[in-house]
């Protein structure tokens, strides 16, 4: 029983003596957490997020911009989760993702489910025909009658809803891909998408043309969960530092050119 009672202390001394080494630094038990933002996105809206061809990987303006900012904030890591664009702020409010940076437009009604940084880009809705196809638009008037496609969720598909109504066929598409192809195949006599996207398409794909530009003076800007103010503010800081960089010039050169 004695010598028992002996190896019971012994080990009760080693295990203290361990911790105590531990605690001082001395050894390690295990590497720390990596620090991980996850970002949700909708990868069919070049130049801002899309697919790479080659390697598949989600790349893009916003793509780098997260990244940038993400760093600077104090994370070792980006998660891109890639999904549906009315899929976006769902997945933010149920905390599938931290941050969402989509292209999207700041708007009054989203503002009630979300918190948006401030904006760090400047879009307006344009208006995307086939050569060729006759269609001649120089207001929103000449769009009624038309047969519209849109991505659901987007503020084109708003403003054709609320602006035009009835008085005009609205398809719309999951995806920016799905709807621009629904254009090329002559599905849809029309497509309303932001200008800087319109701008990629039209350059991809010389068949189309921009026939008509609405001016909408939207703003995008990065989405956090609703009273998130400190991810918030740490985010509209690191965005104010990049904004007023050479970085932020290079970004925008690498993308669109200048």
């Amino acid at each position: 029983m004695y010598m028992k009672r002996n190896l019971i202390l012994a080990g009760v001394v080693v295990s203290v003596l361990i911790f105590a080494v531990a605690a001082s630094g001395c050894i390690t038990t295990g590497t720390p957490k990596e620090k991980v933002l996850v970002v949700g996105t909708s990868a069919d809206f070049p130049p801002f997020e899309y697919k790479n061809p080659k390697t598949g990987n989600i790349t893009g303006f916003d793509m780098d911009l997260i990244k940038m900012v993400a760093k600077k904030i104090g994370y070792d890591k980006v998660e891109i989760k890639d999904m549906s664009f009315d899929s976006l702020i769902p997945a933010l409010q149920t905390g599938k993702v931290d941050v969402v940076i989509a292209g999207m437009t700041i708007t009054p009604k989203r503002e009630q489910v979300v918190d948006f940084s401030i904006p760090y880009w400047k879009a307006d809705q344009a208006v995307v025909v086939r050569k060729g196809s006759g269609i001649k638009i120089s207001s929103p008037e000449d769009l009624k009658g038309k047969t519209i496609g849109v991505e659901t969720g987007t503020t084109g598909a708003l403003y054709v809803k609320d602006k035009l109504g009835n008085s005009v066929t609205m398809k719309e598409y999951s995806t920016y891909v799905a709807a621009l192809q629904a254009l090329l195949n002559g599905q849809v006599n029309v497509l309303v998408i932001d200008s800087p996207v319109a701008n990629m398409f039209i350059h991809k794909y010389p068949s189309l043309e921009i026939a008509y530009v609405i001016q909408t003076n939207e703003h995008y800007g990065i989405a956090v969960r609703k009273g998130n103010k400190e991810l918030l503010n740490k985010i509209n800081s690191a965005l104010k530092e990049i904004m007023n960089s050479p970085e932020w010039n290079k970004l925008v050169a690498k993308y669109f050119g200048g």
